[in-house]
């Protein structure tokens, strides 16, 4: 796929999936929520703001597709949190289609030799560590499905792991790690795994590390969106176990 070519991903691309969009209420997480709601999933929607999950619902029940909230802060959520909340999506539809991890904690370039310890291991468990729970969680669920999809957006790591990245930088690399491992294990099984390496967007997460008014190159995480519903489409099988950058020339990692 050439860098700028969009899926050509159906109306009803998702019709009759249940999926659910971790980090909900974020840049990517909004445009993306929106995209699979427009392609006729059915939404659980997870986020640790409450006011914004819930002026995503009013905006999602306007167009006619009222997803579900699950409020959750990811830093503070244990494994049992996380197998209550794959309990409450198997009593409320009885399956789980699908999974996109686009919660993200980032607070900002600091040398490794002068981060607070907490930070660190923040990053790494938000970033790595909670978004395994939460999977691991639903894995039983997941099979369930004849065709269930889990997709990791990832932070490209030729871009985060270079120098001040700290924590937030070493999980993309894990993350990257994880997607072919888990992939591997899974083997024959009607679950696939893919990684999306989005290009630079235009959110509060990278207005940390980039002066907004000189990142030219930033793209709107509406661009990115539809890539999202790509990968949890049936289609998306075409990069399981694979990292995909949509945006990149070569259209791949």
């Amino acid at each position: 796929m050439s860098a700028l070519a969009e899926p050509a991903a159906e109306a009803a691309a998702l019709e009759g999936r249940v999926v659910l969009v971790v980090g909900a209420h974020g840049g990517l997480g909004e445009a993306t929520s929106l995209a699979c709601a427009q392609a006729g999933a059915s939404l659980v929607l997870l986020g640790r703001r409450v006011p914004r999950l819930n002026r995503l619902h009013d905006r999602l029940q306007a167009l006619g597709a009222a997803p579900a909230l699950y409020p959750m802060d990811l830093e503070g959520a244990s494994p049992d949190d996380h197998a209550d909340l794959a309990a409450r999506i198997e009593a409320a539809y009885g399956r789980l289609d699908g999974i996109v991890h686009l919660a993200a904690a980032f607070d900002g370039l600091t040398p490794l030799e002068l981060t607070d310890p907490a930070a660190f291991a923040r990053a790494l468990h938000v970033n790595l560590t909670a978004r395994w729970w939460l999977t691991q969680a639903c894995l039983p669920l997941l099979r369930r499905s004849g065709d269930a999809a889990v997709v990791f957006a990832i932070d490209d790591p030729a871009r985060t792991g270079g120098a001040y990245w700290g924590g937030y930088g070493l999980a993309q690399a894990g993350l990257s790690a994880m997607v072919g491992m888990l992939q591997a294990e899974l083997g024959d099984a009607p679950i696939r795994v893919s990684g999306l390496l989005p290009p630079p967007m235009r959110t509060p997460l990278r207005a940390r590390a980039h002066v907004e008014a000189e990142d030219r190159i930033a793209r709107a995480p509406a661009d990115v969106a539809a890539h999202c519903v790509a990968l949890l489409a049936p289609g998306g099988d075409a990069h399981r176990g694979a990292l995909w950058a949509p945006f990149a020339p070569e259209g791949r990692a």
